[in-house]
């Protein structure tokens, strides 16, 4: 894989035409941008990352899968997550369990992300669904008038032919690169498949995993130490929805609102990373 400057996603072919740099004009989106940068580089640069970085990595992957879940419903102490096993268990220990397989998956998938973004949802939502029952709707974008159990998200939800459309356009934009800073690019993959809700369960945790592969893959977040959704979950769920809602009012101010608010969690999830630097060094003193 070619380097990517660190928040990149790689260079356009034609850049007056990505609609992604555009977004990264809109007010106060370069500010939030540089504070990701800021933030990232930060717990990058601490010197235990030079020799534990593994634990460091672990530690993000744990509490982003807790983050996750808790946005999802189920809203467990990172204890409760490292002592329980009984992920199988209908509720919230299948919300947690899925949030975590889905962590450990979504870094096998980044070549693939690369080649077919659509496989790799696909993919997400069969590992997230995990021991349930096989079911013909898993894995695939949902049909007709098939339902969707996604209770945090309230917003119109758009007909099956809407979302062939538009996650179509999603995978043709992200295979076609883009110069955008990797967090407008995170956030946009993110809000549209939380607007869309493609399949007909799981899709906050599987459009989180999806962010995560962004920022990872673009090489803004290559080892996977910046956990989103632990930022996303420290905001709450009330601003969480209220800055969807602006993404999917596709108004300037409404997505650019949403991509500040996608920034704030990145840069609350390598405030986490940084405390568990902190800990790390004291223990190791």
């Amino acid at each position: 894989m070619a380097a990517h400057s660190r928040g990149t996603t790689p260079a356009s072919p034609n850049a007056s035409a990505d609609p992604l740099v555009a977004l990264a004009s809109l007010p106060g989106v370069a500010d939030a941008v540089d504070s990701v940068r800021k933030s990232v580089d930060r717990v990058y640069g601490h010197r235990i990352m030079r020799r534990r970085s593994n634990e460091v990595t672990s530690e993000a992957a744990l509490r982003g899968a807790r983050g996750s879940a808790a946005l999802a419903g189920a809203d467990w102490a990172l204890e409760e997550v490292r002592r329980r096993t009984d992920f199988g268990v209908d509720g919230e220990p299948r919300t947690v369990g899925a949030a975590l397989r889905l962590t450990a998956e979504s870094g096998q998938l980044l070549s693939v992300w690369r080649q077919s973004p659509l496989r790799v949802l696909a993919r997400l939502h069969l590992v997230a669904a995990g021991g349930e029952a096989a079911d013909e709707t898993v894995g695939r974008p949902r049909l007709g008038a098939e339902p969707v159990d996604e209770p945090l998200i309230e917003l119109a939800l758009p007909d099956a032919n809407e979302v062939a459309g538009r996650l179509d356009g999603l995978s043709r934009l992200l295979l076609a690169g883009s110069e955008a800073p990797a967090l407008v690019t995170a956030a946009v993959v993110h809000g549209e498949l939380l607007a869309l809700r493609p399949f007909g369960s799981y899709n906050g945790l599987v459009a989180r995993a999806a962010e995560r592969i962004v920022l990872v893959g673009s090489g803004l977040d290559p080892k996977s130490i910046c956990p989103a959704e632990v930022g996303h979950a420290e905001l709450g769920r009330a601003a969480y929805v209220a800055a969807l809602e602006g993404y999917a009012s596709g108004t300037p101010e409404g997505v650019a609102a949403w991509i500040a608010h996608c920034g704030r969690a990145v840069d609350l999830g390598a405030r986490e990373s940084t405390a568990v630097c902190e800990a790390l060094q004291r223990g190791a003193a």
